[in-house]
């Protein structure tokens, strides 16, 4: 039996940038911090010849091919494991909210995979690994953050050269730095459920195309992503909660998906009580979003709560994809 644990991701500043059709061309470069809510993996031997796997649905089928979860199906096709396995995956939180589950999903996978071969691998090839499965084989318009943070754990930035390569770095965090970034920062649940493929695809398409107004936004989302890291650098925790407004102001240009008139009433009202900026994670549309607020923080967790929204609370994961039991 053997059980990983892997951490999603809050975006924190660059996102977007990560995107083939943007790097390829300008690089890339964003930070982004691992949270302690986990997607867990099992794998075990199966006495049956026959593959087992349990997520939302249960699948039992004789071969690989027949496997309708395709990150499973690669993941196993991947590592030429053909039959007699079993596995099984257990959520914090639900997919399609922009916390990168899927992207969490493939390491942990190819995490638990590796470990019932008796292989070792390092956090580099884990996240490798899954990009290749997730945007090499299974064609997916996502770019490389989700599976970096996912395999790493902590608060990194991601530099991206034009030929895809990564470099991870480490942000330098004082503790009380660390501390305003846990404590003020707060995730609420929109209750907003999407697919990230979807809202991707137009920004994607308008990168791919050169289009000017995509490019322009996507420049200035990178130079706040480096001016956020500065301010991380400096314990200027209140220029982040700026600079999260200035992102999400230009992250709207992208698409008209990405956000709704409802989410932009749910941000005034943050900002008229206390909010210096925020964002909703992932590609946007839905899912949770994430507010900034240095005074207030209790009387503003009522307002949303009474918005219908639900906050989720967490700490920064710096351990990222574990085995936990390897028997």
């Amino acid at each position: 039996m053997i059980v990983t644990r892997t951490p999603v991701r809050i975006p924190l500043g660059g996102g977007g940038t990560d995107l083939p059709s943007y790097y390829t061309r300008h690089g890339g470069f964003l930070i982004s911090a691992a949270i302690d809510k986990y997607i867990y993996i099992t794998v075990n031997k199966r006495f049956e010849k026959s593959i087992r796997v349990s997520y939302s649905q249960t699948e039992i089928v004789d071969s690989v091919e027949e496997i309708k979860h395709p990150l499973v199906r690669e993941s196993l096709k991947f590592l030429n494991i053909d039959s007699g396995i079993e596995i099984t995956s257990i959520a914090d939180i639900p997919s399609n909210t922009g916390l990168g589950t899927s992207s969490s999903f493939t390491v942990g996978l190819i995490n638990a995979l590796h470990t019932y071969k008796h292989e070792k691998v390092n956090a580099k090839e884990l996240a490798e690994e899954a990009c290749h499965i997730e945007i090499g084989l299974l064609k997916e318009p996502i770019g490389k953050q989700d599976q970096y943070l996912a395999a790493f754990g902590g608060v990194i930035c991601l530099d991206i050269d034009r030929l895809g390569n990564v470099d991870v770095k480490p942000v330098r965090l004082s503790e009380d730095a660390l501390d305003q970034l846990e404590s003020n920062t707060l995730l609420f649940y929109t209750g907003i459920r999407r697919s990230a493929s979807e809202v991707l695809c137009s920004q994607n398409q308008g990168a791919s195309l050169n289009q000017e107004q995509v490019i322009r936004a996507l420049h200035q989302i990178k130079k706040i992503g480096l001016e956020i890291k500065k301010s991380f650098e400096k314990e200027d925790l209140e220029r982040f909660g700026n600079l999260l407004d200035q992102h999400w102001q230009t992250k709207k240009t992208l698409s008209s998906k990405i956000s709704k008139e409802k989410i932009d009433l749910w941000y005034d009202l943050a900002k008229k009580n206390g909010v210096l900026g925020g964002k909703l994670m992932g590609a946007g549309g839905g899912g949770f979003f994430m507010l900034f607020c240095n005074n207030g923080k209790n009387a503003l967790r009522k307002i949303m709560e009474q918005e219908g929204l639900k906050e989720m609370r967490f700490r920064i994961d710096f351990e990222g994809s574990k085995v936990l039991v390897n028997i």
